[in-house]
């Protein structure tokens, strides 16, 4: 069910309270079993739940907001996007209103929610920055918001001013932070992304100042057996370009294997114990499907 609207697009709530409790039913507590803990976004009321690749993996604890904990194999997994499906055993729940992230414009307001640091659920509010590359059959890739987020709220829900969640927040770039489209979510729950794929669960970091500022991408995981395992890559290598092009913002390594050709392979530039190696990986398709019914 979708939180009512008035004529100027705000919710019809007496107070910003009933907002902020909306979306506390909605975000749950994730521990993954070897990659920290986050949040997570009750995403069906049958008890799918959506977070972050980087939160979880192969298995994970989710405390809902009741306080009760369920044990649960991780059922989809795309790294390249930071998107991961839990299915827990637990119906009738509050599950979340889902808005269009494509229709969302630079200073929108929007909420972020979340455990920071494992903690009590926190509820911060900001507007929208902007919104990542559009277009093209893949639509958003981040939308970008000027909201205060820790350590923990990856996983969590950021929600419109309806109530509505417009994405799932992952990470920190600078000052802004990065939620994934609340469009890609869909589309990775429907089965789709069968291309190209890396392999590796990554964070973004600044690199050396400059006008933009260079990015790098820290490996925090790599799959077993995928491209990126295959070329020798491990965890804490640091991605900065591909095919020679240095990497600028948060979403062009994954623009990077998306265009790149399977026959050449993507030519990774990346540092190691502070000194700079490169690999020529040949992508490969597919991955871990999500598809819900």
């Amino acid at each position: 069910m979708e939180w009512p609207v008035g004529a100027a697009g705000l919710p019809l709530a007496d107070t910003l309270a009933e907002l902020a409790e909306r979306i506390r039913q909605i975000t749950v507590r994730v521990h993954g079993r070897s990659s920290g803990s986050g949040s997570g976004v009750i995403w069906r009321p049958d008890g799918h739940i959506v977070t972050n690749a980087h939160v979880a993996h192969r298995f994970a604890t989710v405390v809902l907001p009741d306080e009760r904990a369920f044990q649960a194999e991780v059922s989809g997994w795309d790294p390249e996007r930071d998107v991961a499906l839990i299915k827990v055993d637990a119906g009738l729940l509050p599950a979340a209103a889902i808005g269009d992230s494509a229709s969302l414009r630079p200073g929108d307001l929007v909420f972020a929610s979340g455990h920071p640091f494992g903690g009590a659920r926190a509820l911060t509010a900001g507007i929208v920055h902007a919104v990542g590359r559009r277009g093209g059959s893949r639509g958003s890739r981040w939308v970008e918001a000027d909201v205060r987020v820790e350590p923990g709220n990856s996983g969590g829900p950021l929600v419109d001013a309806c109530g509505r969640v417009v994405g799932v927040t992952a990470m920190v770039a600078g000052d802004l932070a990065l939620a994934v489209p609340s469009d890609v979510v869909e589309r990775f729950l429907g089965g789709a992304y069968t291309g190209a794929r890396l392999g590796v669960t990554v964070c973004p970091v600044l690199g050396p100042r400059g006008d933009p500022p260079n990015v790098g991408f820290v490996i925090l995981e790599v799959a077993p057996g995928s491209p990126a395992a295959e070329a020798g890559l491990v965890m804490g290598d640091v991605l900065i370009a591909a095919d020679d092009e240095v990497f600028r913002r948060p979403d062009d390594l994954l623009r990077a294997v998306e265009t790149t050709s399977r026959a050449n392979g993507l030519r990774l530039e990346f540092t190691r114990g502070g000194a700079r190696r490169i690999r020529t990986v040949l992508l490969g398709g597919g991955r871990l499907q999500a598809t819900l019914p």
